[in-house]
């Protein structure tokens, strides 16, 4: 513990591996997100493992969006290319799923919430964690941390195909006469709410809020530029509670159209 400097009302016996002086519920959130995030990542490997029931009519699970190869009418090139390795598993979304995990693991808030929840680091304040000296993210591996810069800019290509396809969920084929009209279905609303929350997630980034204007020394005479830092803060300070629903709503989308796509529920038209 040398060099180490303790705070005043702690004592030393709080830094050792999970002790603390501290009286209240404090193992409830990282809990919490083990389990969140243990729910939602089982599910999604699942989901995108499956190749299948990802679409229903107008509708495609922003899992697989966009299908860059596909059997789906949503396919932007067709089916499975034939030079795709004839032994290696294939499922559409192994083209852009990597955008997603690179935007989630390398998040600013998600850092600090799996830090905490699966490696104890620390669990929660003033607990003790597992080590006795910070090495931060100054190091290999952590220091790949920060490509997480420019992943924001490929989150933003894919909220594009996201709200494409939610814009296409609201046109269905007309059985008499062949033709799309428009229409409204809970899909429809479902995969706009994907685009609503996903855009309040991503624009109120941390690295985003930088790019706006965070890396101006004066915003003075920048009015563009200080809108959009002005925007990105205020959806910033709620940055955990969008990082939850944008993530959440993403797998309750897929399972609805998974569940439309199956014949076990039907799609609702409102219009």
């Amino acid at each position: 513990m040398k060099g180490l400097t303790i705070p005043v009302g702690i004592t030393k016996k709080t830094f050792g591996v999970l002790s603390t002086d501290r009286i209240d519920l404090w193992w409830l959130q990282p809990i919490g997100v083990w389990l969140g995030l243990t729910l939602f990542i089982c599910y999604s490997f699942w989901a995108v493992w499956q190749g299948a029931h990802y679409f229903c009519g107008p509708y495609l699970s922003p899992f697989y969006c966009p299908e860059i190869f596909g059997s789906s009418p949503h396919s932007l090139f067709g089916p499975k290319p034939s030079w795709y390795p004839g032994w290696l598993h294939y499922s559409p979304p192994f083209f852009v799923i990597w955008i997603p995990v690179g935007i989630r693991f390398t998040c600013y808030y998600f850092r600090g919430a799996y830090y905490k929840a699966f490696w104890a680091d620390p669990p929660a304040c003033a607990v003790g964690e597992p080590r006795n000296r910070y090495r931060g993210e100054n190091s290999f591996p952590l220091i790949m941390q920060n490509v997480h810069r420019y992943f924001i800019f490929f989150a933003m290509v894919l909220i594009a195909f996201h709200a494409q396809g939610a814009l296409k969920a609201f046109w269905f084929i007309d059985p008499n006469t062949g033709m799309e009209k428009f229409g409204i279905g809970i899909g429809s609303i479902v995969l706009a709410c994907d685009v609503i929350f996903l855009c309040l997630y991503i624009f109120g980034c941390h690295s985003l809020r930088h790019f706006a204007g965070g890396c101006c020394d004066k915003l003075s005479g920048r009015p563009v530029r200080k809108a959009l830092y002005g925007c990105s803060c205020s959806l910033n300070r709620f940055h955990m509670p969008w990082a939850w629903i944008s993530l959440f709503w993403i797998g309750f989308t897929d399972l609805y159209i998974r569940l439309c796509a199956m014949g076990i529920i039907k799609d609702w038209r409102l219009l």
